[in-house]
């Protein structure tokens, strides 16, 4: 049963937090620290501090953390997994509707309206990494990556995944 109240006490949050986790920070508290009484306010707030030290988003650091605390190892996937559904969900059910009216001639503008914006946002992206890279690595070990990563993607046809693990290995050989 206490996976099912985790899965609720994420879940529930995650469908009304409009706004991302900041937004469902009191929605996770209620559950937490009333509902349930997981917490005390003290402890909610220290585990809040803890989400806020770590980088990424803040309620599936949470999830994870009282999740843990609650149901073990299971209890910290269970409300990971219930703080990410409700988009998740969301995701699914827009994409078969696009997927439904693709043929649309609206969905069809729409998409030539979306995709230069994504292919722009995407090189602005890659300018960005490219000069972080060359300033904080230096600018030769940032060619040697680019030139070897473009030669095993495009001409070898390597997997992505193998070409980052590789590019991670480089950094900690060469870099550190």
């Amino acid at each position: 049963m206490i996976y099912v109240h985790i899965f609720l006490a994420f879940f529930l949050p995650g469908i009304l937090g409009y706004g991302g986790g900041p937004a469902s920070i009191p929605l996770i508290e209620k559950e937490v620290v009333d509902r349930y009484e997981w917490q005390s306010v003290n402890e909610f707030s220290e585990t809040l501090a803890i989400g806020n030290a770590l980088p990424g988003p803040i309620a599936t650091k949470m999830a994870g953390l009282i999740g843990y605390q609650q149901g073990g190892w299971l209890g910290a996937a269970v409300g990971l997994f219930a703080t990410i559904a409700p988009s998740l969900i969301l995701m699914l059910v827009l994409l078969n509707i696009l997927l439904k009216y693709k043929e649309s001639p609206q969905v069809k503008r729409l998409s030539a309206v979306v995709r230069p914006v994504i292919a722009v946002m995407l090189g602005v992206m890659t300018y960005q990494f490219l000069d972080n890279s060359a300033t904080g690595s230096g600018i030769w070990h940032t060619v040697i990556l680019f030139i070897i990563s473009l030669l095993l993607l495009e001409k070898w046809k390597v997997h992505p995944a193998y070409v980052i693990a590789g590019a991670l290995v480089y950094g900690g050989v060469f870099l550190s």
